[in-house]
């Protein structure tokens, strides 16, 4: 977390917002056999939750996907959508927060991502390494998957609830990896602190050798990480459609929940089987655990953005009121308690 990466992450910010105020909302709702498509980016070697529900025909046929290339990045994924390059985008509360605070006219619509006991973010190291506790973490490479996003977020809260000093904390550096590369750089000494979570989180440890110095299931315990979101134009324009899609994440957030662990992994196996994107590989699916979003049905609330009020403030992203009613709306999710 270096003076350079707050000041490249804010200037990213700054030049998304600047497109936004010359864009004219994005390319049109278009249609496929008179059925809407919705433009995503999607994850290597994962399967999306939308990919799911349009897979489990959860959309009902209102909605069709139409993929765009894979990210590796939250905060990309959600400037892209502020951009209109694609049409809803996914990233941890606080880089929704930090963009739509920054003049991006986005709203989070439903959580699909988070922490419990059997999927989080953990923080890895050698067995042998030196690196103890958050305080050891001083003047170390981490490596995560993005700058601005959740892991930034995990390692300023530990190391702040450890009593160090902001500038204790930028002596930092956080190196961005591709998640499925992240474990090899750990093992070869490139980085020391591996950040790791979901299947490659589970691939790492069942290869031994590793071991956390912290989690953020340790810090917060079950919550909810992060929401899809639109533009604000989109919404008013396509509101049918958005509740087409919200509902069907809905159901399968519910459908992981409930159903088997070997029927999901299953399931997830034929998915990138079938499409058959160059240069993935569905060997890591098999260490999937749970979809770990704890609200019923993938439901928004007020501490899903206030967990990372402080980190905000004290990286400078947030000076003003930070109004969280405004960054969400349950009302296109027909679960939502009404």
């Amino acid at each position: 977390m270096r003076a350079r990466n707050r000041f490249f992450a804010s200037a990213l910010v700054a030049a998304t917002v600047s497109m936004l105020l010359t864009a004219c909302g994005g390319e049109d709702l278009r249609e496929s056999g008179g059925v809407p498509v919705l433009r995503y980016q999607g994850w290597a070697s994962q399967v999306t939750i939308p990919e799911l529900a349009e897979n489990l025909g959860f959309f009902d046929g209102k909605v069709k996907l139409e993929w765009q290339g894979n990210t590796i990045s939250g905060p990309q994924d959600v400037q892209s959508a502020a951009t209109g390059q694609v049409d809803f985008g996914g990233a941890f509360g606080g880089a929704v927060a930090k963009l739509a605070q920054a003049g991006a006219g986005i709203t989070a619509v439903i959580n699909y991502y988070g922490s419990d006991e059997k999927t989080f973010t953990g923080f890895y190291v050698p067995e042998n390494s030196p690196i103890r506790t958050p305080n050891d973490l001083l003047g170390r490479k981490i490596g995560v998957n993005t700058l601005g996003g959740q892991a930034e977020a995990d390692v300023h809260t530990a190391l702040k609830k450890n009593g160090l000093s902001e500038e204790q904390i930028r002596s930092v550096q956080l190196v961005v990896l591709p998640p499925p590369n992240t474990e090899d750089a750990v093992r070869r000494g490139q980085i020391d602190v591996a950040g790791l979570s979901g299947q490659f989180q589970q691939r790492a440890l069942s290869n031994g050798g590793l071991r956390p110095v912290f989690t953020d299931y340790e810090q917060f315990g079950p919550f909810n990480g992060g929401q899809y979101v639109f533009r604000n134009d989109f919404l008013a324009k396509n509101p049918e459609v958005v509740e087409a899609f919200v509902g069907g994440i809905a159901k399968a957030i519910e459908w992981q929940k409930t159903t088997p662990r070997e029927q999901v992994i299953d399931t997830f196996t034929r998915i990138i089987n079938d499409r058959k994107r160059s240069g993935e590989d569905a060997s890591s699916v098999k260490y999937w655990q749970s979809v770990g979003v704890p609200s019923a049905n993938g439901v928004i609330s007020d501490i899903d953005f206030q967990r990372w009020e402080p980190w905000l403030r004290d990286t400078g992203a947030v000076t003003g009121a930070l109004d969280v009613a405004k960054l969400y709306t349950n009302k296109y999710n027909p679960n939502a308690p009404k």
